[in-house]
């Protein structure tokens, strides 16, 4: 993978991935039809569509076009078999929440990487709740048995930032008997709460407690997905760090929760510009347009961090070649993501010949290094993928990249695009 001279041209980042999710869970327990327009067909939402699928729901995908005919909760069938949710810690968590509820018994398993990332943030909640559910651990990994019942609302406090806990948590209490209320210790994308509304339902939020009652009906609706902001992190980083770069991103995602990717740049003194598009929406949106400048490190830390979880590896290249130190704290939640991203980050950079530092909850990294050529690998997890195909931009021989199949889990034409804004 060659370094480059400068990137120019506008693109179009795929769909969000979460909203991706989310659209084809809620068109399968709403009643009616429910039409999603720039779905992610990557291979994380795909597999959410093949576990509806055998649970009885019929979605119909064309492209990036989903129709889904929902028939409700009750219209959900027990699969006898494994439900494989692949790589995909969203369709597994999310599903766990809705199922606990359902008068059926079913089995989830996934991919190597799933079976190592623990599930008993989510499942303490839910037993809580009267869910009935059982795994390696008592519950903590895969597979995972859950024998649908009868839920209770409860208060619950989450003890980690996690929109996935709060979720599950929201789709096992519209099920429940009575109020289901969650307390975050800092907010978390809101995707879900956004979606029980488009969908019909009623939630009230205050402060950092979201309240759902119980017993609720969803009715199918359309869904259009803005592009994915987590996707378009990887091309602000390129136009930023490329010289005699300009980028124009179409459509992105402008979700306050998902915005600190947006916020970091700006501190880091990045050159961009927003655009938002006009009219009411469920999710805003808007352009973007970035251009070649000069970073400077900063901190970040503490409630930003739920914010940008996602692009703290790319950001993580930035700090190698912005002016000074970065300090990136209060991210141990990357520990446990599709690798341990903070180790993983920083050994594939020192390769390249970045200086990091790693801590129990974040990194050290320190600005203006020439990173050079190297051998470098995904490690299976597609954001450590694109971070250093970024990266090959600014390696004076470029660097030779493995495992690069692992993108297709939330970009599958990564690379096209990519090649489209090179002079």
């Amino acid at each position: 993978m060659p370094a480059s001279s400068g990137l120019s041209g506008e693109i179009r980042v795929p769909g969000d991935k979460s909203i991706s999710h989310r659209a084809v869970m809620f068109g399968a327990i709403a009643h009616g039809t429910t039409t999603v327009r720039n779905f992610l067909p990557g291979d994380d939402c795909l597999s959410t569509v093949s576990c509806f699928q055998k649970l009885g729901v019929t979605i119909e995908t064309a492209g990036t076009d989903v129709k889904i005919s929902g028939n409700g909760l009750e219209g959900l069938r027990e699969y006898s078999g494994l439900l494989d949710v692949g790589n995909s810690g969203t369709t597994i968590r999310l599903m766990m929440g809705l199922l606990s509820g359902t008068p059926f018994v079913t089995r989830l398993t996934g991919d190597e990487s799933i079976a190592k990332r623990p599930m008993n943030r989510v499942t303490a909640p839910l037993k809580e709740m009267g869910a009935t559910i059982d795994g390696r651990e008592n519950g903590k990994f895969i597979p995972i048995t859950i024998t649908g019942g009868r839920l209770k609302g409860i208060s619950y406090s989450l003890p980690v930032a996690s929109a996935q806990v709060k979720s599950a948590i929201l789709l096992a209490g519209l099920q429940a008997e009575g109020e289901t209320s969650i307390t975050e210790t800092a907010p978390t994308r809101d995707h879900t709460e956004k979606m029980i509304r488009l969908f019909g339902g009623k939630i009230k939020t205050s402060s950092n407690t979201v309240v759902i009652e119980g017993g609720q009906k969803l009715y199918g609706t359309g869904v259009n997905v803005p592009g994915d902001i987590s996707s378009a992190a990887f091309f602000l980083a390129a136009g930023s760090l490329v010289p005699g770069s300009e980028i124009i991103l179409k459509n992105v995602g402008l979700n306050w929760t998902r915005t600190g990717i947006l916020e970091v740049l700006e501190k880091m003194g990045a050159d961009f510009s927003v655009m938002r598009s006009s009219g009411d929406t469920y999710e805003p949106s808007g352009d973007i347009v970035v251009k070649h400048s000069r970073l400077k490190g900063i901190t970040i830390g503490g409630d930003l961090i739920p914010r940008l979880i996602d692009e703290l590896p790319i950001i993580a290249l930035l700090a190698t070649q912005a002016e000074g130190e970065t300090i990136i704290r209060d991210a141990s939640e990357l520990r446990v993501k599709e690798t341990d991203r903070i180790e993983t980050v920083a050994g594939e950079l020192r390769k390249l010949g970045a200086e990091i530092e790693t801590t129990p909850d974040g990194m050290i990294i320190t600005g203006g290094t020439k990173l050079g050529n190297g051998t470098v690998t995904s490690h299976g997890d597609h954001r450590i993928g694109m971070m250093l195909a970024v990266a090959g931009l600014i390696c004076k021989s470029g660097i030779e990249l493995h495992d690069t199949e692992a993108i297709a889990v939330s970009y599958p034409d990564f690379f096209i695009h990519l090649d489209s804004l090179k002079k």
